[in-house]
């Protein structure tokens, strides 16, 4: 038996003629914090609605809990909490109120539940602010603090640092990682921002144009990124054709920021391609040797060929 809480197979989902997810397959381990990374639009949040059940698969199964296939999961979803898209409240009820109701929904202990939910999230239990005049921020806290109120086994997150600041991205990291440490949760969480993920992650999927490009540990993605060198140059352009026409150098691109990339073989040649600057009267104003982040990693540019662009976008 393997040590996957969700598993997906050929999970697509179609509108019309229009693919917002196509053959995905995940896995999620239990116990451990899985990021599903992707563009807005690319297919993240219509597959967590088919996870839940709120969006019906075209095609393909979902498995929950080793054993538990999405059409008979009812039992299964008593052990799991969700936050999607933008959660739903009385606006006229504060945060305390609103939660006291789902408690009783749920058949918890509506004081002793809702003030640990509320701690957690740092939200003030006796704050007599209603609903609608809490900040975007708030509502999500508010909203977390309703998916973990009966302290799931499996929590899914929606893009749940949307609206918070610093201080509280970072409370909500700390407090994912303590879930999956002392509880033994496991998170399942989206976003769009991967350097807000990227220190809590344990296995990140990436997800373009409905598809899932990959699915690896972070562990093991960190042992993939390369060293370069990098040229930041006045002329870019005319800079970059030189050095493919002139000195054959091919493991070479132009980044972001307009500055120019040197990988692998190429990096032997640095004193050779700087002598050739100078003899050109090609200023250089800094050169650096770095190693990839995992954005650099996932850039458009890279996973292009393996893209299959006649894909729709989903959300």
């Amino acid at each position: 038996m393997n040590d996957f809480v969700i598993e997906t197979n050929d999970l697509t989902k179609c509108y019309g003629e229009q693919v917002c997810v196509a053959q995905l397959c995940l896995h999620v381990p239990k116990g451990k914090i899985y990021a599903l990374l992707g563009r807005n639009g690319a297919g993240k949040t219509t597959t967590m609605k088919m996870l839940l059940n709120l969006v019906k698969p075209t095609s393909g199964f979902i498995k929950i809990f080793n054993d538990i296939h999405l059409e008979d999961a009812s039992k299964a979803y008593s052990r799991i909490g969700a936050l999607i898209e933008t959660p739903g409240f009385y606006d006229n009820l504060t945060g305390r109120e609103n939660l006291e109701i789902i408690a009783r929904l749920r058949g918890l202990n509506s004081i002793e539940s809702v003030d640990q939910a509320l701690s957690v999230v740092n939200l003030d239990k006796n704050d007599k602010k209603i609903f609608e005049k809490y900040s975007l921020g708030m509502k999500q806290r508010l909203g977390i603090a309703a998916a973990i109120m009966h302290k799931p086994e499996i929590l899914i997150l929606d893009e749940p640092m949307n609206g918070l600041d610093p201080i509280g991205i970072y409370e909500m990291r700390e407090y994912l990682v303590n879930l999956c440490k002392e509880g033994n949760t496991t998170v399942f969480i989206s976003s769009h921002i991967l350097s807000e993920i990227e220190q809590i992650a344990d296995v990140i999927g990436v997800m373009n144009h409905g598809r899932l490009l990959e699915e690896e540990s972070i562990t093991d993605l960190h042992k993939r990124l390369r060293r370069y060198a990098e040229y930041e140059v006045s002329n870019v352009e005319y800079v970059f054709s030189l050095l493919k026409e002139r000195l054959d150098v091919s493991v070479i691109l132009i980044d972001s920021k307009n500055r120019i990339r040197l990988f692998g073989k190429e990096m032997h040649r640095i004193e050779e391609i700087n002598s050739y600057l100078i003899q050109n009267n090609i200023p250089v104003r800094q050169i650096r040797i770095e190693e990839e982040k995992l954005e650099d990693y996932f850039s458009e540019e890279r996973w292009a060929k393996r893209i299959d662009l006649k894909v729709g976008f989903g959300s």
